[in-house]
């Protein structure tokens, strides 16, 4: 079974023959981006101001089992480009293909965090992160489901979902580095938290399990933070000439800094914009069921 998910995940043909390419691969185009991001916000505000007329009070619109469903799905999806990367990050470095140019003093952590000037975006690691692009998409969902449940900060999550998608876009456009580290972080996260979701919206018990989406929001940001730290020491000192995509790094540090500002808000407000799974619906679970009884 190892055998069959390393050849699936990261030795099969198409992908270790991945290339990104603009003319031959779904939703790869500036075009695209740009259309399907404006179209998103813009719909999504459209909702927001509407409801905000026709409903005089925050009532959420009943979602049934949709978000539960759309966690699950997320978790499987984070799951598998989680172990795809992962398996593909250590079949690149064993086959040592990505190289610094005859540079001897090359390590696996050096490589996770610093791409060498001039990489292709091609090859096994790039294909788990236009997995992980197209996954944005479905993620964006989120959104939505946060202004249909009149959730307070849905604007500020539907401008934060949409980053995310031109963020992942940016690092295939661009080669970025420390991506890989940062689709591994993410992926985890996403995976723990989206179960968590799926576990909260089945209607199973989740008094203990509250914090788990915060503690992995918090693991995420510090993960990102380290990271950040890490690529400003290669570029600028420890490794001659650079690391590859630094101005797509600029935009992913500047994206970090409003996902922070948004997680403080909501946080700071006692959960006021957590829209599935958080310690909010664990407690609107809780009153729920106090005035059934």
């Amino acid at each position: 079974m190892a055998a069959a998910a390393t050849y699936w995940l990261a030795e099969h043909p198409a992908i270790v023959g991945f290339r990104w390419s603009p003319t031959d691969l779904w939703f790869s185009t500036w075009a695209f981006l740009l259309g399907s991001l404006a179209s998103y916000v813009a719909l999504c505000l459209a909702l927001d101001a509407f409801l905000g007329a026709a409903l005089r009070r925050r009532k959420p619109l009943p979602l049934g089992p949709v978000p539960a469903a759309h966690a699950l799905l997320m978790a499987a999806v984070s799951a598998a480009i989680f172990a795809g990367t992962l398996l593909s990050a250590v079949a690149e470095i064993r086959d040592t293909r990505w190289s610094w140019r005859g540079r001897s003093r090359t390590t696996p952590l050096r490589w996770l965090l610093c791409f060498p000037p001039g990489t292709r975006s091609s090859g096994r690691v790039f294909f788990w992160s236009y997995a992980y692009y197209l996954s944005r998409y479905l993620h964006a969902a989120r959104g939505v489901f946060a202004v249909l449940r009149r959730r307070r900060g849905a604007a500020a999550r539907v401008f934060a979902h949409a980053a995310s998608v031109a963020m992942a876009f940016l690092w295939l456009e661009f080669s970025q580095s420390f991506q890989v580290l940062a689709i591994l972080a993410s992926t985890l996260a996403h995976a723990v938290a989206f179960g968590f979701r799926f576990w909260v919206g089945a209607g199973l018990p989740a008094a203990r399990a509250a914090p788990v989406a915060l503690a992995c929001q918090l693991a995420l940001l510090g993960c990102n933070l380290a990271c950040h730290v890490g690529v400003v020491w290669m570029h600028f000192g420890a490794v001659g000439g650079g690391c590859s995509g630094i101005g797509a790094w600029v935009f992913n540090t500047l994206l970090n800094a409003a996902l922070l500002w948004v997680f403080l808000h909501c946080y700071g407000k006692r959960g006021v914009c957590d829209d599935d799974g958080g310690a909010t619906a664990a407690r609107a679970r809780h009153d729920a069921g106090s005035k059934d009884l």
